[in-house]
């Protein structure tokens, strides 16, 4: 989705009077995803509907990580069921309830993270974690409708993406977590392919347009610290760095492309959805923040933070033949709490 078309729709949601349009698109990927869960749901057997179904109150729903997660025997302990135990025709399903929940840039983004593990695990050679593309977990909580609340889930390794619907409509696609180790192939059958890339070089592309005045306001001394798992809020203070603001307009049309290699990620109606929002709350209020250094290898940190949101991204750990800064961490998330708690329904 570009971003042309993105700030189109916008138009047409001010024109329109706003808030009917982005319900009635919303809707568009509600009932596609109820649609989806359904349908995986009625290919399993009664054991993996047990694995896979969740009490919608249960604070399981909350309990979101993109670390590996196992035990002293290395299995896992992540909640759902995974990949690898369903059979193909099961794994189609599953695969269609991530596409309803992606656009074509982020389900291929999705689906390149889990193929990372193949890649980790040549490298790793058994040290460490489990590195396993089919664990990935399916969960879902209450019963797919478009009329009651109920939610779903997939996690793994560097991927996590949450959603809560009621009444066909999506209500938060939030935490929305995906990452990437390595986040450049130095080596293979693969080298140089590079998963998530827009989300680091426009970000390095707006901080090297800055002047120097610019760049004071925006530079940030420390790292920003690992983004907070297992958490229904951010726990990010108030903004910091540059405001769009005080940017020109060429620096503003860059950060809003760097806010479009996120909105991508997510279906166009929800992105679109998720635009208006930031919109209204005002795009002059949000700010970028960015830490080290701008060199392939060198760590690095940004955020950008409005009213309604936050973008954490860190590239600084070392990939796993320990090329340094080349394992990427980002997340789009909502200030006021995600997985569409009161407080952000209540904003």
């Amino acid at each position: 989705m570009k971003l042309s078309r993105v700030l189109l729709a916008l138009t047409l949601v001010v024109a329109l009077t706003g808030v009917a349009y982005v319900e009635q698109a919303q809707q568009l990927s509600g009932v596609k995803m109820a649609r989806a869960a359904k349908a995986l749901l009625v290919t399993l057997s009664p054991d993996q509907k047990a694995r896979i179904s969740v009490p919608f109150e249960d604070r399981e729903r909350l309990n979101w990580h993109f670390v590996p997660l196992e035990d002293k025997q290395k299995h896992s302990t992540r909640k759902g069921l995974p990949l690898e135990a369903m059979s193909n025709e099961q794994k189609e399903a599953a695969l269609a309830l991530l596409r309803a929940g992606t656009s074509g840039d982020g389900y291929s983004s999705a689906t390149a993270i889990m193929s990372l593990e193949t890649i980790l695990k040549e490298l790793e050679q058994g040290r460490g974690p489990v590195r396993n593309p089919g664990w990935y977990f399916f969960t879902v909580f209450s019963t797919p409708s478009n009329s009651s609340k109920w939610g779903w889930r997939v996690e793994g390794h560097h991927l996590s993406l949450n959603f809560v619907l009621a009444g066909g409509k999506v209500l938060s696609a939030t935490p929305a977590f995906m990452g990437a180790n390595p986040a450049t192939v130095m080596a293979g059958d693969q080298k140089g392919k590079r998963t998530l890339a827009k989300a680091e070089d426009l970000a390095k592309a707006l901080y090297r347009s800055l002047d120097e005045e610019q760049k004071r306001v925006a530079h940030q001394n420390k790292q920003f610290p690992e983004i907070e798992g297992a958490s229904d809020t951010p726990h990010v203070g108030s903004a910091r760095g540059i405001a769009v603001s005080q940017m020109s307009p060429s620096q503003r049309n860059l950060l809003m492309r760097l806010l479009q290699a996120y909105l991508d990620r997510m279906p166009a109606d929800v992105a679109e959805s998720e635009l208006a929002s930031l919109t209204r709350a005002g795009i002059e209020n949000i700010h970028f923040a960015f830490a080290g250094g701008l060199e392939t290898g060198e760590p690095h940190t940004y955020r950008l933070q409005g009213p309604t949101f936050v973008v954490e991204f860190l590239n600084v750990q070392a990939d796993s033949a320990h090329n340094p800064a080349n394992h990427i961490h980002s997340a789009w998330r909502t200030i006021h709490g995600d997985f569409g708690i009161e407080a952000r329904a209540a904003r």
